[in-house]
């Protein structure tokens, strides 16, 4: 009930159609519940002798119902078409919506394949099953009942045997459900698994040809395809009961209705059961059994549909990790950052901390630059700022204030950050610029791209700022992505821009221009460079070197290479033919 609840909220503006579907289906049930009853009648005027005025009488009385039946059925279509089309549509909405406010934590908790799954296949077997629930699962009962209540009306005690084939149905159908519902359950991670193959070699599919690993790629995807229908073809064969289990009960019913109707006829020379009611009781016994044939369509998409139901409100129940609070600080005052003792797990279950006592104070405007590892958690550490995670011990304060007590879209403004993975979106470069401001006027936009020195093969294309960027970019190169990508934070004017390895794919003069552009275009901007290269850093205020979640040292670029091991190794490994000058240097100092 509680998920039906929740689906429900996303009826809205759709709720009244949905409340007129039923309504138009009753009507169309009444109607077509009579009409065998008027044909009792015709048949039985025709036996007794009635004219031709009398049988069209009785013919237009079945055209009247025919399209009045007809109208109802027509109407409820469109109600429910419309009802459950917009559902459907508001459905996807919330949870898109829902997965746009979850926190990195959230995010973490669903594979992006599993998510596009929810918002398609398993959204789909929603709104199948919510267009049966609306119309097709009430017309089938009250046909049933209308049929049966007919049936019993013209045949007696001979309707009876409708009732005697529902308990078999129902064990039955019961039988195969609680087989059939768990692996259904076990089945919807399988499509998980398959769309995460193709969504993997799609964005992968450069790397895949230029290992040459077609042929593994295409085993890898036959396997997922191949246990899908091994657990499906398992559940559909249970399912598959339903039709011969239906067709036995139909066929005994029929056998019964036209043997016992038969003999009636006969040995009471019609008085017991004439001609019109036995045509009619016929009638109703398809009718019934049809209604039965549609309980069971229903009950077969049920069955398939409610393990999308729970999936899909698995996500709208999913509450983020990260919240605003009641009353929220609604402006950054400057760009200073402060970490007080702060220790950090991206589970609370986690034997050891990522970040572990980290007490490092910034200045607004300063030039930070962090280098380390492979796994020394430098991006984890910069992740804290904009408060894409919550820290598990100690404070972040940015501005002078806890970023928990930031407007999560104040604080998130007043923070650009240019990550590892860079990704552009499918529209023009001008479009994926105005990111860091919709509002900019393309001399803006240009200057930024300068700045970034992205102008430079910007002007080669043939549609300049127009050119078309294809899905994740895969039509620019890795350091034309990079560059692109920060002059869309350029453009934000941030109070703290972070940038996380974002230059490692452009050479070492354009890198030295690009920070040389930052530091005379945003000034009081705090920023933060994170590199694996020591030539990105050495001109920064101040040098962080992290190691195994620890900040190991801080001070300049000549200060680190006179007192610390890993800076030391990490820059002489870089600057080889520097190597013999450093060590005297250092040499001498420490004389």
């Amino acid at each position: 009930m509680n998920t039906l609840w929740q689906l429900y909220q996303s009826v809205r503006e759709f709720r009244k159609p949905a409340f007129q579907t039923p309504f138009l289906v009753i009507g169309e049930v009444i109607f077509e519940a009579l009409i065998p009853y008027t044909i009792a009648m015709l048949v039985n005027e025709v036996k007794a002798g009635g004219g031709i005025d009398r049988i069209m009488h009785y013919a237009w009385i079945l055209l009247a119902m025919s399209m009045a039946s007809l109208l109802f059925g027509y109407l409820a279509g469109l109600t429910c078409a419309r009802s459950s089309c917009g559902f459907a549509r508001n459905l996807r909405h919330d949870v898109f919506h829902r997965i746009q406010q979850f926190s990195f934590a959230n995010i973490d908790r669903f594979s992006s394949a599993s998510l596009v799954t929810r918002l398609t296949t398993d959204i789909q077997n929603i709104q199948m099953a919510f267009m049966m629930i609306i119309r097709t699962a009430i017309r089938a009962p009250l046909n049933l009942i209308f049929s049966f209540a007919m049936a019993y009306y013209m045949g007696g005690s001979m309707a009876v045997i409708f009732l005697a084939v529902i308990p078999v149905l129902g064990i039955g159908l019961y039988a195969v459900a609680r087989v059939t519902m768990p692996l259904f359950k076990a089945g919807f991670p399988k499509y998980d698994a398959l769309n995460e193959s193709v969504e993997e070699n799609v964005k992968g599919i450069r790397v895949v040809k230029s290992f040459v690993r077609e042929e593994y790629e295409t085993e890898k995807f036959h396997n997922a395809s191949e246990n899908i229908r091994k657990i499906f073809t398992k559940a559909e064969r249970i399912l598959a009961l339903n039709s011969p289990l239906m067709q036995m009960c139909i066929y005994s019913v029929m056998l019964f209705v036209l043997s016992v109707g038969s003999k009636r006829i006969i040995t009471t020379n019609g008085a017991a059961l004439d001609i019109g009611q036995f045509s009619t009781l016929l009638t109703y016994s398809f009718q019934i059994l049809s209604s039965l044939m549609m309980l069971s369509m229903i009950f077969v998409m049920m069955t398939f549909s409610a393990e999308s139901a729970q999936r899909v409100c698995e996500v709208l129940r999913e509450e983020s990790t990260i919240k605003n609070p009641e009353n929220p600080i609604k402006e950054v005052a400057d760009g200073s950052i402060d970490f007080d003792h702060v220790s950090f797990r991206y589970f609370q279950d986690s034997e050891n901390p990522v970040l572990d006592n980290i007490d490092l104070h910034i200045r607004s405007g300063e030039t930070i630059g962090i280098i380390g590892g492979t796994g020394s958690s430098k991006s984890s550490l910069v992740q804290l700022i904009p408060r894409l995670y919550d820290v598990t011990g100690g404070s972040v304060r940015v501005g002078g204030q806890d970023v928990r007590s930031y407007d999560l879209e104040v604080l998130r403004d007043s923070v650009a950050m240019v990550l590892q993975k860079n990704v552009l979106f499918s529209g023009t470069i001008a479009e994926n610029i105005r990111w860091g401001d919709k509002d900019a006027d393309d001399e803006e936009v240009k200057h930024v791209c300068r700045l970034a020195c992205a102008d430079e093969f910007i002007d080669k294309m043939p549609e300049g700022y127009n050119t078309y960027i294809e899905q994740g970019g895969t039509n620019v190169s890795g350091g034309q992505k990079q560059r692109l990508c920060i002059a869309r934070a350029l453009l934000k004017k941030p109070k703290i821009l972070i940038l996380d390895d974002s230059t490692s794919a452009v050479d070492t003069r354009t890198d030295a221009l690009i920070r040389k552009a930052m530091k005379e275009y945003i000034p009081s901007t705090t920023k933060i460079i994170i590199a694996q290269r020591t030539s990105s850093v050495e001109d920064a205020d101040r040098i962080i070197v992290m190691d195994n979640g620890t900040i190991n040292a801080i001070g300049t670029s000549e200060e680190l290479l006179k007192t610390n091991e890993i800076y030391r190794e990490v820059y002489f490994s870089q600057n080889r033919q520097d190597c013999d000058e450093t060590d005297l240097t250092v040499s001498e100092a420490a004389a």
